[in-house]
């Protein structure tokens, strides 16, 4: 789920910015900063707008930057358990695909994307669905269920794991109706 907050937060403007606009100073701090990390409350932080700033600080003794409040807000992105979400396969491999769903990626095990028989077909890197005779492969739009998600802070990556073998999910067929 994608949620926008809003947050207050202390933003050192260093030395060398202090004459251009602190507003966007301030934006490229707090990005620098937070980008990519994750939260538990607030999940993996996308980016940070709308950045303002009081325009009085505070200097510390022995440090050149300056410490100004600041209110901003978040743009970010928690997968919640049991999320019917939608997205388009990046990649494909025997042991199952890559979903994009926006800034971040899941994995569906081949075993999770669907209740037919799959069979991996290497020569066209798709996955084949025997009874309905569909293919899965790079590029398609499906609709899959969040079923587990863990986030490495060494790292610095969230992991989605997700599943196709529930009604109403799987490939989305882009066919007009006439």
């Amino acid at each position: 789920m994608f949620m926008i907050s809003r947050v207050r937060e202390i933003v050192r403007i260093p030395p060398d910015k202090m004459n251009e606009d602190i507003n966007k100073v301030a934006s490229e701090v707090l990005n620098a900063q937070y980008s990519g990390y994750y939260d538990d409350d607030l999940g993996i932080i996308i980016g940070i707008y709308d950045v303002s700033v009081e325009p009085v600080g505070k200097i510390l003794h022995g440090d050149g930057g300056v410490y100004h409040r600041a209110e901003a807000s978040i743009l970010s992105l928690k997968p919640v358990m049991n999320e019917v979400i939608l997205g388009t396969v990046s990649g494909v491999k025997e042991f199952g695909i890559f979903v994009r769903m926006g800034p971040v990626e899941g994995f569906v095990h081949k075993s999770q994307l669907s209740d037919e028989f799959v069979e991996y077909d290497s020569s066209r890197q798709a996955f084949f669905l025997k009874q309905s005779n569909r293919y899965i492969e790079k590029g398609d739009i499906v609709r899959a269920r969040v079923i587990a998600f863990s986030y490495s802070p060494e790292k610095r990556e969230i992991r989605v794991q997700l599943t196709m073998r529930q009604p109403y999910l799987g490939k989305i067929s882009l066919k007009s109706s006439r």
